[in-house]
């Protein structure tokens, strides 16, 4: 059996105003043209399709488009489990259509662990593989609310929810394998934060999700699992170091913190239940790049930029000691008549002089939404006793927040 693994496309993301529907169908066409001719047999894709939870029309048209033209190619069953941005009851609208078409759509949990149970069939109707299409799990569906539980009783509560779905699902899964009589590889899907994985600073990922509350620990996955494809973490990585346990990582470059970096889908093989995993690099479909320094670093590279004639789209950090103030028609000017777009300017010595405090020289540029919580905190001179409450709080209402948030495009 033959498959990839892929997943946090955010079909729809912009970045800083700027769209980029032609990276997303570039991708695509380059994954259904790589499924095409590799004569790949399943595509799984762990959650976090669309951007937000309204995708656009013309999101939702590049989506559409790339399934049906891979239910014309050699692959046979396409999974889509839902992520953190996405809606549940949208992407389920379709499903009993999609499913003429073998592909599997699974937005949320059923109360039945067995409704995630998937059996994928070959040509001949025979079954070939397990998928276990856990979506993204929510808080509220994994623990029950109670008054006064304290913060260390609510993480204990939801790390024992996900590993308690978990442990059914893949029992029901086991229980499908014997009855068909056949040593079936197992594989499980999952969209979480779970304990020790990698993220970058501009990667895109919001670490307010399963994981910042309560880490996930590798151990909580059962033993039986032959592979594990996951998704939320936008870094390719193995959990825990295990070859079998990956974060497939997105395919496209989703901040400028990733400018420069590979991206990769993941080709998984199985054959007697033991999965070869090879790393597939996908192509790079518009630059990035970050260019920090004095002026005479900032304009000297942006000249040789110009050279290469290609279009970048640039985060330009100025951090030199002369005070500009008019840091954006100086670059406006340089980058007249190429192929360069500067996306995000950033004058750190005019924001320092304006926005900078008596006490280590900070700026709010510096601080995310959790330190300037915690700054709230301590200037309100809150009891310690009581930080820990509001802190976990405060991120359920974040978690809730980013959860149901609308992008209007």
């Amino acid at each position: 059996m033959k498959f990839i693994h892929t997943s946090d496309w955010h079909i729809g993301r912009s970045l800083y105003g700027r769209k980029r529907y032609e990276e997303y169908e570039a991708f695509l066409n380059w994954l259904a043209d790589y499924i095409t001719r590799e004569q790949v047999e399943a595509l799984l894709i762990a959650g976090d399709i669309f951007d937000n939870t309204a995708p656009s029309n013309r999101a939702q048209e590049i989506y559409y488009r790339f399934l049906c033209r891979i239910a014309a190619s050699p692959c046979r069953d396409v999974v889509i489990t839902a992520g953190n941005h996405d809606s549940p009851s949208f992407l389920n609208a379709p499903r009993e259509l999609l499913r003429f078409l073998n592909i599997h759509v699974i937005g949320s949990v059923s109360g039945r662990a067995g409704d995630e149970v998937l059996v994928l069939r070959n040509d001949q109707d025979e079954p070939e593989m397990i998928v276990c299409a856990v979506p993204y799990l929510r808080d509220r569906d994994m623990r029950r609310a109670e008054a006064g539980e304290s913060r260390e009783d609510k993480e204990r509560k939801l790390v024992e929810g996900i590993g308690e779905h978990y442990r059914q699902t893949v029992e029901a899964a086991e229980r499908i394998r014997a009855d068909l009589g056949k040593p079936l590889p197992l594989v499980a899907m999952g969209h979480l934060f779970t304990a020790g994985g990698q993220i970058l600073d501009g990667d895109g990922v919001r670490n307010l999700y399963v994981g910042s509350l309560a880490p996930v620990g590798a151990q909580m996955f059962p033993a039986t699992i032959d592979y594990l494809a996951l998704g939320h973490l936008h870094q390719a990585q193995r959990v825990g170091g295990a070859e079998h346990r990956r974060y497939s990582g997105s395919p496209l470059a989703m901040g400028f913190g990733e400018a420069g970096r590979s991206k990769s889908v993941y080709l998984v093989e199985v054959s007697n239940g033991q999965p070869v995993v090879t790393e597939i690099p996908v192509p790079c479909f518009q630059l990035l790049e970050v260019v920090q320094g004095d002026w005479a670093a900032i304009s000297g590279r942006l000249e040789e930029l110009k050279a290469r004639d290609k279009s970048i789209w640039l985060e330009i950090i100025y951090d030199g000691d002369e005070i500009i103030g008019d840091l954006r028609q100086r670059l406006d000017a340089i980058i007249a008549g190429s192929k360069l777009e500067v996306l995000r300017a950033k004058n750190k010595r005019m924001a320092d002089k304006i926005l900078s405090r008596a006490q280590g020289e900070e700026n709010l540029d510096d601080l995310d939404v959790n330190e300037v919580f915690q700054r709230c905190l301590e200037a309100h001179q809150v009891p310690p006793a009581q930080v820990g409450e509001l802190l976990m709080t405060y991120n359920e209402a974040l978690q809730s927040l980013y959860e149901g948030e609308q992008q209007a495009e």
